[in-house]
């Protein structure tokens, strides 16, 4: 047997009817800040800071390329694959 409910509802009365927080003035508040910050980056034309916005800082990178470099390590083990390091 299948059951079909239909509601006509907007999202936020959906957001209300699940029980889901309001988010709203929380995405204004962030948006305007990431705003204030790109038009800070830009009325100084400084890309560094600009590009900070979006780009990973090089701490974090570092830390992707070490569970990269696990994951691989742990591939090529169990696979049977030789790397380079591995013949010498």
């Amino acid at each position: 047997m299948k059951a079909t409910i239909e509601i006509d509802a907007t999202p936020q009365e959906m957001r209300e009817l699940l029980g889901l927080p309001d988010v709203q003035a929380l995405q204004k508040e962030a948006m305007e800040k990431i705003r204030e910050k790109m038009m800070a980056g830009i009325e100084s034309n400084d890309m560094t800071e600009l590009m900070k916005l979006y780009m990973a800082m090089p701490e974090h990178m570092s830390a992707m390329e070490g569970f990269q470099k696990t994951m691989w390590d742990a591939m090529t083990k169990n696979v049977g694959f030789s790397t380079e390091k591995d013949k010498k």
